[in-house]
């Protein structure tokens, strides 16, 4: 099994660890539920060194970038501006989503999905046959997120000489400080960071941060924040048979230049020239119970799926994401242990920056 370099750190500060996609990773540190309040609260921070981090670099970069993924990279004006977008296979099925930092105009950054690594190297490669570019995966880096209303004051406490930095970086904006890549990006519906970095460095910054007074947050509070902000999880919300369009993220398609050509372009335009027959929507349960993945949804429009269900520790409720016939709307029926639960239909995200929105 993969390890990080931060293992034996999770293991010394007593890590639930399990098997996360052939990756030994921390659960959770002791409550999940602490965890994940403190994250809301305060600062919580993730190791999430398991992320793949593709550097890509030469003269045809931006070119290349703007066949791979659906989004537009030439929106990116200023040096360590970040997109987020998907890259698509030929039916317009999502290979992976990712984020894309523009460096230099001959140098781009990736940050893709643990789980999919090895695939998404592979379609990297295939498709930049014939681009003038190199690809690099940085096994030599490890990154920590950083997350929180208060991660911002602690990330510089621990780090002297970046609270200028810390302070001014705007949102989806990176900066270089040293060998430390900061970028203003999450994936918990708060404000904070995740800070690339050389894995040999990785355990002193880590220690740093607890000195600073940020929690270490295992990978159980990380989903019910992502899942409370109505973040897409890949294989959850879209995978390889479930277009951007159909699954809340078409504000990550980019249709405006008509002589770009992307990989699943043309489906993409047939699909919305079509009209998709899926969204997906937020669910709250107005009964008791937990709502858990693949559970049938009732809509007054069909049936639907959950495709991501857990308890919502700042709301106090059961929430989901699922997969509902377009325009479903109002009260649902959710089917668990063969009894029918009721719940409302809601538009995500359900909590951003501590605030409940539902």
């Amino acid at each position: 099994m993969n390890k990080t370099c931060l293992n034996s750190q999770h293991i010394e500060l007593g890590g639930k660890m399990v098997d996360f996609g052939g990756w030994e990773m921390p659960l959770n540190y002791g409550s999940q539920i602490d965890e994940h309040h403190c994250v809301r609260n305060d600062a919580g921070m993730f190791d999430v060194s398991h992320m793949c981090v593709v550097d890509i670099k030469g003269n045809s970069s931006q070119d290349f970038l703007r066949f791979l993924i659906a989004n537009d990279v030439k929106k990116l004006t200023s040096k360590g501006q970040a997109l987020y977008s998907c890259m698509l296979n030929e039916s317009g099925g999502v290979i992976d989503d990712l984020i894309t930092y523009y460096l230099d105009d001959d140098f781009y950054r990736l940050v893709v999905n643990a789980g999919t690594t090895e695939k998404d190297l592979e379609w990297i490669s295939k498709q930049s046959e014939e681009f003038d570019v190199s690809i690099n995966h940085r096994t030599d880096l490890a990154m920590i997120a950083i997350q929180g209303p208060n991660a911002i004051s602690k990330t510089y406490q621990a780090i002297p000489g970046t609270e200028e930095i810390c302070r001014s970086l705007k949102p989806f904006h990176a900066v270089s400080v040293g060998s430390l890549f900061i970028a203003r990006t999450g994936y918990t519906g708060e404000d904070g960071f995740e800070i690339i970095l050389p894995e040999k460095s990785a355990e002193f910054t880590w220690k740093m941060l607890i000195d600073a007074g940020v929690k270490p947050c295992g990978l159980g509070a990380r989903d019910t924040l992502r899942l409370e902000a109505g973040m897409s999880l890949y294989g959850s919300e879209m995978d390889d048979s479930v277009s951007p369009l159909e699954c809340n993220l078409s504000w990550t398609v980019d249709l405006n230049d008509k002589d770009r050509k992307f990989t699943g372009k043309e489906a993409l335009e047939s699909l919305k020239s079509a009209g998709t027959k899926y969204t997906v929507s937020g669910l709250i349960l107005n009964d008791k119970g937990v709502i858990r993945d693949h559970q049938k949804v009732i809509t007054n429009q069909g049936e639907g799926e959950v495709t991501s269900g857990s308890f919502s520790p700042t709301i106090g409720k059961s929430i989901a994401l699922a997969r509902l016939p377009k325009e479903s709307s109002g009260e649902c029926n959710i089917e668990v242990r063969n009894k029918l639960l009721s719940a409302k239909i809601v538009k995500p995200p359900f909590v951003r920056n501590g605030k409940i929105l539902v």
